[in-house]
């Protein structure tokens, strides 16, 4: 969108940062609950993903809604907040679709190369 990186982008980085482990960190509790209930661990990455879908679609979707307004406001007071919109609502569009699919891909992943012991604690 041609912003400069100013303090205001970099604290809606870091809100992003929270945010984002916040989801991975729901999904991942998921994702070792199936594993005790008895799941393989591709099995437990996919069940996790679908059953945490609407959550974190919903989560994302509903923040970025809220800073749409911002975002598109053209106020001279507004200026110093739209960086940090503009972080936070591209952000929560790319990092939704990573929790969602790069996490389950990862843990099946590391079941390939044998780290499953480390994952059913």
């Amino acid at each position: 969108m041609g912003f400069d990186v100013t303090m205001p982008s970099v604290v809606g980085f870091i809100s992003l940062a929270g945010i984002v482990v916040n989801d991975s960190i729901l999904l991942v509790t998921f994702l070792k609950m199936r594993v005790r209930d008895g799941l393989s661990i591709h099995e437990a990455a996919g069940t996790a993903s679908r059953e945490r879908f609407r959550a974190v679609l919903l989560t994302s979707m509903t923040t970025i809604a809220g800073l749409i307004p911002i975002m598109s406001e053209t106020s001279l007071q507004a200026q110093v907040l739209i960086p940090l919109a503009a972080s936070l609502v591209f952000g929560l569009l790319a990092s939704t679709l990573l929790v969602l699919l790069v996490v389950p891909a990862l843990y099946t992943i590391l079941e390939d190369f044998g780290f499953t012991e480390n994952l059913e604690q």
